[in-house]
This record gives C-alpha cells, structure tokens and sequence, in this order.
C-alpha cells in the first residue's frame, strides 16, 4: 500500500464523493502549514498538531465552526464563492491554491476541461522553427503531445520510449527512470514544483478514471512521487532552471519558459533556452548530430 488516500484503493465512487475527499485533504493539508502568528493569533503553549486549530479558521473565516468542520470532513454541504474567499485568505493560499479549492468545490466552471485537443497542423511548422532550442507540446498531465528534432535529440528516452506501455510522459520519466541513468539532475528542487502543479491540474478532474488511473499507477511505480503527491501543494506552471546530462556532450542547463495555448485548452508549449554559450554549443552539436543521441537498453528515458 503507498501512500496515496485510501479512496485511490477502495470501492469506485462517484466523481462527486472523491472531490469532496480530496477538498477535505486539501484544507486539512493548508490548515497544517499556517502557523497562528501568520494571522495574528499568539502561538500558544499546547498545540497537539502543527498549523491552525478548525475553531481558528472557522472564526477567522466568519463561518461556524461545525459547518467547517464538515467542510473538511468532506461532508456533502454547500460553500458559497464568498465563503471559499474567506477561508482561502485565512489558509494564506495564493492564486493556483485558491483556483484548485474553488474547482474541488465545484465552482469551476465546465469550461475548458478538455483533455485530448487536436492539435492545428501549424503546431509542428513553429516546433520546428524553434530548432535548435527543444520545444515540446504537453497536456497537464506532463503527456508529451508534439515535439521539434532538438527536444529528440536531447530527450530520446522520452521521445521514443521503449517502456512496454509506451508512455511518453515526462513526469513518468523523471520519477521512475534510475539515478544511473535519469537525464535530470537537479530534480531535488524542480520533482515536488512539477508534482505541484500537477495537483493543481487535477483539480478539474478529480473521479475521472483517466486521471486516476494514472496518479494510482505512477504513485505504485515511484515511492518519492507517493510522497509528494501525499503532501497536497498546488502551484503554477513557470520558469523555472533545468540542469540534465547527456552522454554525448555532458551536462545542459536550460531555462524553461511554459506558454499556453488557447486555442488547445490544457496544454502547453514548453521552451528549452540554454543557459549559457557552452549549453547552447552543445544543444547546436546534439541537434546537428541525432546518432549522438542513444537510448539507453532498459530504460526508459535518455
């Protein structure tokens, strides 16, 4: 058993009951990391657990405090924008949080959840325009969708995958492909930033199967991705600096630039700029150069 919730591995339930479960973990989570000083209460003497009691945010928020306390037991009861207003400002969260506990709510609105756009012909024409920065098309669940020569060369693993189920998933990659051979350096700063905002997407589709599906098998396949997830933080997508190796040239650092696409709801372009000249000399090398670009036997990521 990881430890992923318990609802992940019980009896199927409605859509409905599981975005209750998850805005009921959600807010017990933000409860946890705010402390009483952040909103001028005086610390206290005798907290059993760390961050607010449910009595604090409840008189904080001007709510009662059984009514939020059914709210974070996942109770099947009503929170007005207003309400959810104020206990995002008493829990401190910022946009993305505050977005993922409206949609978890059921505030959202329908629109926009698209999952599986067809992608306009021209997509591919600006990828390879981009060439010799890697540049790929992905959906919010890290599904890479579309790809230019310089992102082949510098990510074959993942571009031609040779895991029997053929993911080309770049979340996959970099939680389950080995340390000897994982082309992601620095993930102990970017692995629980990506995971991020991969909870906040899911968000919009809490219940369904395809979601589920895939949170269950990557938190079965990747113990550090469990633990992440467990621990309910939300965020953006944005710039952010990428250092990978590559056993032709060495090292790469790049800076990642995210670009959404509207008329593709959910997905995004991601823009690999080399750090610096010598990053940029070697992308120029691996592009020009596609044998120099192996994909290691067994696994699944170059």
């Amino acid at each position: 058993m990881t430890v992923l919730d318990e609802r992940t591995k019980s009896a199927p339930a409605t859509g409905r009951d599981q975005r209750r479960t998850e805005l009921a973990s959600f807010l017990r989570a933000c409860r946890s990391r705010v402390t009483p000083e952040a909103v001028g209460l005086p610390p206290g003497l005798r907290r059993r657990t760390p961050g607010l009691r449910r009595e604090e945010v409840a008189q904080l928020s001007g709510v009662g405090v059984t009514w939020y306390t059914w709210l974070e037991q996942g109770r099947p009861i009503n929170a007005s924008e207003q309400v959810l207003e104020a206990v995002a400002r008493t829990l401190l969260l910022d946009r993305a949080e505050r977005d993922h506990l409206y949609r978890l709510a059921g505030l959202t609105p329908a629109a926009g959840d698209e999952q599986c756009p067809v992608l306009d012909p021209a997509i591919q024409l600006i990828l390879d325009q981009l060439s010799p920065l890697p540049a790929g098309v992905f959906n919010m669940r890290y599904d890479l969708l579309r790809h230019n020569a310089a992102y082949d060369a510098l990510f074959p693993g993942a571009t031609r995958p040779r895991d029997p189920n053929g993911r080309r998933n770049s979340m996959w990659c970099a939680f389950t492909v080995p340390d000897c051979c994982n082309p992601f350096l620095n993930r102990e700063e970017e692995l629980p930033r990506m995971v991020a905002v991969l909870r906040g997407a899911y968000g919009k589709h809490v219940g369904e199967p395809a979601w589920e599906e895939y949170i269950r098998d990557l938190a079965d396949a990747s113990p550090l991705f469990a633990r992440l997830w467990a621990r309910q933080e939300v965020g953006p997508p944005r710039t952010a600096l990428k250092v990978f190796r590559h056993a032709a040239v060495g090292e790469l650092r790049f800076r990642t630039s995210y670009l959404a696409m509207t008329a593709a709801p959910e997905t995004h372009l991601v823009v690999y700029t080399p750090e610096g000249p010598q990053d940029r000399e070697r992308m120029e090398y691996l592009t020009a150069h596609p044998a120099a670009s192996p994909v290691p036997a067994g696994h699944t990521c170059g």
